[in-house]
């Protein structure tokens, strides 16, 4: 290999090096962005009438537990 050949190789090889560091800050810095935005919790559609503290009816399955607790709905 000759001069200009080695230069040529070293130009490129600082230029991908460099846009892979500024990739890796860029995408660092937008989802360190994302994990301090708040999370927001969409109510379902048939839930959406139901006020919070409200008693409903729920079918379970177990036949094992007798419990007649009523389920209660809290939204936070």
């Amino acid at each position: 290999m000759n001069d200009i050949t080695v230069f040529i190789y070293f130009i490129c090889f600082a230029a991908v090096a460099g846009a892979t560091f500024a990739f890796m800050w860029r995408m660092t810095t937008i989802a360190l962005k994302e994990a301090n935005k708040p999370i927001k919790r969409s109510v379902h559609p048939e839930m959406q009438d139901v006020k919070s503290g409200e008693q409903l009816l729920v079918f379970k399955t177990d036949e094992d537990e007798d419990d007649e607790d009523d389920v209660i709905i809290i939204r936070k």
